[in-house]
């Protein structure tokens, strides 16, 4: 099966190829980015079936990242994802962000126990604790960040999202001691594609709807409520 992997989330724009028959991720390419995901994605997309020296009728699964994130970026890669599989005949699978942050170490060769982090912004973070195996600790939602330290109790966690830094310096001022072996916080501007692709692959498109996974409502003002009711 060979999957196309999108990513608009965050502040970057990603795509990769990947065959799961083999395991290899046969092309990729990311960009970080503030705006232009739009622009950007669908060329990007052209490219690295390209390089894969595939064309889109040889995709077997769109694969994309559905949130937490933007709401522009999610709808931007949701809709070319979707927009894709309808084309070509082929199912859309969704894949949370935060499990994709955290899916490096809950899977990779050096497994810890992980706490997801990402910039919600006003002090907030949207946040998930997961045991090895991607067993829930802490459920996903949208928390103040020293309320996301404490959900974290006494466990020992390596850190990943674009907070977090931010996340393990909160622990570390209210006491938390540090461990070895365990890897330092890194704040990634977006999560590795290469593993939204093969928590694609495995994902059940039934199961994994290619929507997007809002954990608050969108911030719109009561002139854009009107707008949008007027529309």
């Amino acid at each position: 099966m060979r999957i196309l992997a999108l990513d608009t989330a965050l502040n970057a724009t990603q795509a990769a190829v990947y065959d799961a028959a083999s395991g290899t991720v046969m092309a990729q390419e990311s960009v970080p980015m503030e705006r232009g995901h739009a622009e950007a994605l669908v060329p990007m997309a052209g490219r690295v079936i390209e390089a894969a020296g595939l064309t889109f009728d040889q995709i077997d699964r769109f694969v994309v990242t559905t949130g937490p994130g933007s709401f522009t970026g999610l709808r931007i890669g949701i809709s070319a994802a979707r927009g894709f599989a309808l084309v070509h005949g082929k199912p859309a699978v969704g894949v949370s962000t935060l499990t994709a942050f955290a899916a490096p170490l809950l899977f990779g060769q050096e497994r810890f126990a992980v706490a997801a982090a990402i910039d919600a912004r006003n002090g907030q973070v949207f946040f998930q604790a997961m045991a090895l195996g991607a067993k829930p600790l802490v459920p996903p939602g949208v928390y103040p960040l020293e309320d996301a330290a404490r959900k974290l109790g006494e466990g020992v966690f390596a850190y990943v999202g674009n907070a977090a830094s931010r996340l393990a310096r909160v622990r570390r001022d209210s006491g938390e001691l540090p461990r070895a072996g365990v890897p330092a916080p890194v704040d990634s501007p977006a999560p590795d594609i290469a593993w939204v692709a093969r928590l694609g692959a495995v994902a059940d498109p039934a199961a994994a709807p290619a929507r997007p996974y809002y954990l608050r409502d969108a911030n719109v003002t009561l002139s854009d409520r009107n707008r949008l009711e007027r529309a």
